[in-house]
């Protein structure tokens, strides 16, 4: 299986100075801040790399009792996301609901480190919420040397 890490989701109790912090103090870029200042997406994410975004959840997202409140023994971690192709997407939702795996939420656009892709939610077994993404008709992932 070929997979890539999209995306961690942090809960944080000030968006903008982490913003500060990630763009200004390590010179990451920022993604989507314009429209999370003018209250068009609900947080804002900085890029890591080509694959991989941080995003910023503030507390309006974590402190209250929806799809992705955080248990509070688990700190700040939200959620990571994993993407893989469409195939391989169907593939493991497929294996989820044969294992009886609660999905918590979805299947939902959401938006991640490629633009809009379509995602799934679950539970590891720690109770870490894992997000499980396939962006479009996109078949293959930048793989190179992995083993399947």
């Amino acid at each position: 299986m070929c997979c890539e890490l999209d995306h961690l989701g942090i809960n944080v109790t000030d968006a903008e100075k982490m913003l500060e912090f990630y763009c200004d103090v390590l010179g990451l870029p920022g993604e989507r801040v314009g429209a999370y200042r003018a209250h068009e997406v609900a947080f804002p994410s900085v890029r890591v790399s080509k694959e991989t975004l941080l995003d910023f959840f503030p507390p309006h997202m974590w402190q209250d009792d929806g799809a992705l409140a955080v248990l509070p023994e688990l700190g700040r971690l939200n959620h990571l996301c994993i993407a893989m192709s469409k195939a391989e997407w169907f593939d493991t939702r497929e294996r989820l609901l044969d294992r009886d795996v609660p999905i918590e939420l979805g299947p939902i656009d959401r938006f991640g480190a490629h633009g809009t892709g379509i995602s799934i939610y679950v539970r590891d077994p720690e109770k870490n919420l894992v997000e499980l993404k396939y962006y479009g008709e996109k078949d293959e992932l930048s793989c190179e040397g992995m083993k399947s």
